[in-house]
């Protein structure tokens, strides 16, 4: 049940609201920042590193230790000062745990759910969330019973699949060299994994600070696909 469980919530049918997003790679490629594939593949490759220095830090604390899901959402709510990203992580943390609630029912889902709120008040016993997408995937997989080895993985995992998903729509490349391109983008997704295994909030980083102010010029762009 483990690897169904697992196949299930990476797979693109599951409904994350993840791929309304493209990562900055839509703001990147009208500003003519990605016009090759080796632009595409070093865009895919600083993705993975910030993933992994910017999520998996929360991801791998609140896994470990749920209880601490109020404090960590904050520290990530306020290491997110780009404004388009901030509003990205809330969308897709509120559809994770909304999703997870309904598709496998548990009080601790429901208990989380039921904190999130449009505005959060941290005068409350029980701070309302605003549930950022790092440490609700750290809660939502500890909670599902998947390990942190794997919730790990399929970080970085769902990051490099979510721009080159957004790179197929866009038109950026075709499905296959898509395809081809995570491949070739496994072994280093191993490299940077076996450097932040261990990560926690003190040593959250933005990595790829380019690419963060593309993403924050999102909203101004004349046309747009995705929503960050």
């Amino acid at each position: 049940m483990h690897d169904a469980l697992v196949w299930q919530l990476v797979d693109s049918a599951f409904p994350t609201g993840a791929f309304a997003h493209s990562l900055g790679l839509e703001s990147a490629w009208q500003h003519g920042e990605v016009v090759s594939r080796d632009d595409l593949r070093r865009f895919v490759e600083a993705t993975i590193l910030q993933a992994a220095s910017g999520a998996l830090p929360l991801v791998n604390a609140a896994h470990r230790e749920p209880s601490r899901l109020a404090e960590l959402d904050a520290l990530n709510d306020a290491f997110l000062t780009n404004a388009v990203a901030n509003r990205a992580s809330r969308q897709q943390g509120r559809t994770l745990v909304a999703s997870a609630a309904r598709i496998w029912p548990s009080s601790g889902l429901d208990g989380i759910q039921g904190r999130i709120a449009s505005t959060p008040n941290s005068q409350l016993p029980t701070p309302n969330l605003h549930a950022h997408a790092a440490p609700i995937t750290g809660v939502v997989f500890a909670t599902l019973g998947v390990p942190i080895e794997t919730t790990q993985r399929v970080v970085l995992f769902v990051a490099a699949r979510g721009v080159l998903s957004a790179a197929v729509r866009l038109g950026v490349t075709g499905s296959y060299d898509a395809q081809r391109l995570q491949s070739e983008c496994a072994g280093f997704s191993a490299t940077v994994l076996a450097r932040y295994r261990d990560a926690g909030p003190a040593d959250l980083a933005q990595t790829a600070p380019f690419i963060d102010i593309l993403q924050g010029a999102h909203d101004r762009l004349y046309s747009r696909l995705f929503q960050s």
